[in-house]
């Protein structure tokens, strides 16, 4: 390491933000992800042996990722390189791949090469890696907030282990933030402070799971408290007004996008209003696209509900043309009176399940030519080639109904919608029964 970076690497820690100098050293300073690092766990059975191999740290942000990276590449005293996939290339990382094979065969010294925010990587640019990751030249460690299984490459996935870091129990940031206080070389030590306890659990809640945040949130309070004679004093409004608000962990075209779009249809299909409207607020809040979100309401209407309730598809309609009308913020109401009205209206997926079997059908049948009395008979010429000849008009007959056959020959007795007892569902199960009844006699 160069003398510049070497100075550089000397400021972070003095005088960097609070987040980067808290940074933990070791494994014991380490707080949080015991499902992954707790005594007897396989990651941590891996750094303590050190017999590590290439590893993909997926998670979301201020869960350790990078920290852990670090921490395994000081108890390995192995080499360690940090990229960011944002500004990476594959020069860069081809360069490294040279410098860890000189490293390892004069030296025999093993070098961790740490990507942080794998995702952004095109499958040319992961490729790269492949030859190295395979042949041991580096220990790959990558690190993502999206789900790898949609970035990531398959021989990529296939040669490194998969760890998931959760975000961090509130009492975990408070433990976190009361090490700040008292450490004198790298925290706030030093300052002589009076912080109210509240407000230590005010910034732990609000910064909902994300370790980073929650510090540097501490520091700004710190700086921006009142003075009180020598001491500096931080109460709830203080840290409320560095925290501004709840951080939001959403991605309009990552994981958390389609997850809970996930969690609002299920709440709305397990009749829950209360789950449902709590997900799209996360939603909406999260900066969702209000037009998305009628779509969705709109294909659970049918879905979920069909015929048990034939208004709620209209009513869900209705909906995604008030929201692209009015807009936000006064299109959550429309959006919430759907969302509470398909979660509590009776549910059948019989329609859903219908097309579902007669595509089905379709896909595996050979396809029949429609019977002569159901082809076209309206232009000049159709009765000259037989179509419509022996078609019956249902309300010409009592009941509007008369016994004819609508499949092809050979499907007549095909039967793709079988209506439910839920809601009024239940009045055309009754009428396709009675039908079925003349048709049996």
């Amino acid at each position: 390491m160069d003398l510049i970076t070497l100075a550089w690497e000397k400021k972070i820690k003095e005088e960097g933000p609070l987040a980067r100098r808290m940074r933990p050293g070791n494994l014991d300073q380490f707080v949080g992800q015991e499902q992954i690092l707790g005594p007897g766990k396989p990651l941590r059975n891996l750094i303590t042996t050190d017999k590590l191999v290439s590893l993909i740290f997926q998670g979301p942000p201020g869960t350790g990722k990078t920290s852990l990276a670090r921490i395994i590449a000081s108890a390995t005293r192995a080499a360690f390189t940090q990229l960011n996939a944002v500004a990476a290339g594959v020069k860069d990382v081809r360069q490294v791949i040279e410098e860890a094979r000189d490293n390892w065969s004069l030296h025999n010294r093993r070098t961790i090469l740490f990507i942080d925010e794998i995702h952004r990587f095109n499958k040319a640019q992961q490729d790269v890696l492949l030859s190295a990751i395979e042949q041991g030249t580096v220990i790959f460690i990558g690190a993502t907030t999206e789900n790898p299984f949609f970035y990531l490459t398959g021989p990529l996935l296939s040669r490194t282990r998969l760890f998931t870091f959760e975000p961090l129990q509130s009492a975990e940031i408070v433990s976190l933030l009361e090490v700040a206080l008292e450490d004198s070389e790298r925290g706030l030590g030093k300052l002589q402070l009076n912080i109210e306890p509240e407000a230590l659990n005010y910034l732990a809640d609000k910064a909902n799971g994300d370790a980073r945040a929650a510090l540097n949130a501490l520091e700004m309070a710190v700086l921006a408290g009142k003075k009180e004679g020598e001491r500096i004093k931080v109460t709830v409004e203080s840290a409320a007004e560095a925290m501004q608000k709840r951080l939001l962990s959403y991605d309009r075209q990552g994981d958390t996008h389609y997850d809970m779009a996930s969690a609002l249809i299920k709440s709305i299909r397990g009749s829950d209003p209360d789950a449902a409207l709590y997900w799209m607020a996360r939603m909406l809040q999260g900066g969702e696209d209000p037009v998305f979100i009628a779509r969705r309401l709109i294909i659970s209407a049918s879905e979920d509900i069909g015929n048990a309730d034939p208004h709620a598809l209209s009513l869900a309609v209705a909906a995604a043309q008030a929201v692209q009308i009015i807009g936000l913020p006064e299109g959550r109401i429309p959006l919430a009176q759907v969302i509470t009205y398909l979660a509590g209206a009776p549910k059948s997926n019989a329609a859903y399940l219908a097309i579902g079997e007669a595509l089905k059908l379709v896909e595996e049948e050979q396809n029949l030519p429609v019977p002569p009395h159901l082809k076209d008979s309206s232009y000049k010429g159709a009765r000259r080639l037989g179509h419509g000849s022996g078609y019956r008009y249902p309300h010409d007959y009592p009941g509007h109904y008369i016994e004819q056959d609508y499949l092809p020959a050979g499907l007549a007795e095909k039967t793709f919608y079988r209506p439910t007892e839920q809601g009024s569902e239940k009045i055309i199960r009754e009428y396709l029964e009675k039908i079925r009844a003349v048709k049996e006699e």
